[in-house]
């Protein structure tokens, strides 16, 4: 950006969830950041309420579980569903539905929390308007944005759009965003002084589907879904309680009129994915890459592990010696599990949201699910643990794959596999007390640390078996695992990039 002065490394726009996840991951990789919201402070209001096992895993990874105010562990439940379908999770070994009570704005609290501590700027009250021309093939970028103070310019290397379903970043950049619109709404609201019956999983009736959740003394998640309520748009007039309560009356035959409402909002099926995520110095991630129904937490599951995997990729780009193509893996990678996502969830629409058209297709799922390899399909489609990147040659079954939680033993006492990961640096993992394995990465030591280990034993099969070493990256993924020293140093350089002992150092 010749004449231009660079204020950051990275400008992300939005600071839900995903903004600030990715945000945290960049400072550990030695970048700056800017956050950009325009919001002046949190809205208190709660989507989501809870998250996926995979971003449960995500966040023991950076240590960040105790923050929530529980310990080392959330409440979780083996019992989850599909469509509203209700299986058992632990037909797939170490699998849950995930953090159940968890209110998003506690989320964002606990990352934004996290993201200041580690340097991150986080300016609220600044409105993203316009994107430069010359961020396909320029240097940088720059962008105007509105702040309590008036208009200003903000240039960085990068920019990345976490702003949402509707992202201005998205379009601005000029991101194709193809899809299905959305056919239906649903009510979303925090009641008080209803007394309503838990219905966690959801219940079907003649008329449409209602869902409710003790949230606090008194206060009740609801969802009201009625039969043919159709799409509404954005300037369409604000939902009422009175919408919902009527609403929820005509399912339920409940008179919940005389309570009231902390907030009140709605939701859709739209169905929509990005066609790239990356255009030359412009990236999307979460809603603003994909937006969908919502389903078991898997939104904002799916973009803090687009979080995860976007970061430590950048910021290596960022700090200078990254492999070739390192930033071009985010799309490889995270694109494919966007398309599953929307294919699951519009899947789950079908099934949990049709009128009586739908039945024999309920009856039939209802019927599939009692099968434990169905099971197991579907537990690992919506917790997120079956995710397996494509990384080429290697028949190791961890290869792709996260690394689930372990226990090891080492010199220091014993320690678990997430906390090795808790720095934010690739992980490689001697499990044979090999000094070839170790001085492989010798060259690495800036990206990369060792440590010389042994799992502690478990019962059943134990995929890390018979396996000399693993290579794990940032964000918890196998890279290499195995014996042969010619596959680790081409792991290595894949994605730490060139050693400092060949002259060409990072």
């Amino acid at each position: 950006m010749e004449g231009t002065a660079v204020d950051t490394d990275v400008i992300i726009v939005g600071a839900g969830p995903t903004g600030l996840m990715l945000a945290a991951e960049l400072r550990l990789g030695g970048a700056r950041v800017i956050v950009t919201e325009q919001l002046t402070r949190p809205t208190g209001q709660s989507r989501g309420l809870g998250f996926t096992a995979r971003a449960m895993e995500v966040f023991d990874q950076r240590g960040l579980l105790p923050r929530f105010g529980q310990g080392e562990t959330l409440e979780i439940s083996p019992m989850g569903h599909f469509g509203g379908v209700q299986f058992d999770y632990t037909t797939l070994e170490g699998a849950h539905f995930g953090a159940r009570g968890i209110p998003q704005n506690q989320t964002e609290a606990v990352l934004e929390e996290w993201a200041s501590q580690l340097g991150v700027d986080i300016r609220r009250g600044w409105q993203f308007l316009e994107l430069a021309d010359g961020f396909l093939d320029g240097d940088g970028v720059t962008v105007t944005v509105q702040t309590p103070g008036g208009v200003e310019r903000l240039s960085a290397a990068y920019l990345v759009g976490c702003d949402g379903g509707h992202s201005n970043v998205r379009k601005a950049a000029g991101f194709d965003f193809p899809g299905t619109s959305a056919t239906r709404a649903m009510f979303l609201a925090d009641v008080t002084g209803c007394r309503l019956r838990p219905r966690f999983l959801g219940e079907r009736q003649p008329n449409g589907m209602v869902m409710a959740a003790p949230l606090a003394e008194g206060v009740d998640r609801i969802i009201v879904c009625p039969n043919g309520t159709p799409a509404r748009g954005r300037d369409e007039m604000p939902v009422t309680f009175t919408e919902v309560a009527d609403a929820w009356q005509h399912i339920t035959g409940e008179d919940i009129h005389g309570g009231g409402a902390e907030w009140v909002s709605y939701f859709t099926d739209a169905s929509r994915q990005a066609s790239e995520y990356r255009r030359g110095r412009v990236l999307l991630a979460g809603d603003a890459a994909h937006i969908h129904l919502p389903a078991g937490g898997q939104g904002l599951s799916s973009g803090v592990q687009d979080a995860a995997n976007l970061g430590w990729k950048l910021a290596a780009v960022i700090r200078g010696g990254a492999p070739d193509g390192l930033l071009d893996t985010y799309h490889g990678e995270r694109h494919p599990v966007g398309r599953r996502l929307l294919m699951n969830t519009r899947a789950q629409g079908m099934v949990f949201l049709g009128g009586p058209e739908s039945d024999p297709l309920r009856e039939l799922f209802s019927e599939l699910i009692e099968y434990d390899d169905v099971k197991r399909h579907l537990a690992g489609i919506v917790s997120g643990l079956d995710i397996r990147y494509d990384f080429g040659d290697g028949d190791h079954p961890l290869l792709g794959r996260r690394l689930p939680r372990r226990q090891l033993i080492g010199s220091g006492g014993e320690m678990s596999t997430t906390e090795l990961l808790h720095p934010g640096r690739g992980v490689l993992l001697d499990l044979a007390d090999d000094t070839r394995i170790r001085q492989a990465a010798a060259g690495l030591h800036d990206r990369v640390s060792v440590t010389t280990a042994v799992p502690k034993p478990v019962d059943g099969a134990d995929p890390l078996a018979g396996t000399a070493a693993l290579l794990i990256r940032p964000d918890g993924h196998v890279a290499w695992a195995g014996d042969e020293l010619d596959g680790l140093t081409k792991a290595l350089h894949r994605w730490f990039g060139p050693d400092s002992r060949d002259g060409s150092g990072a």
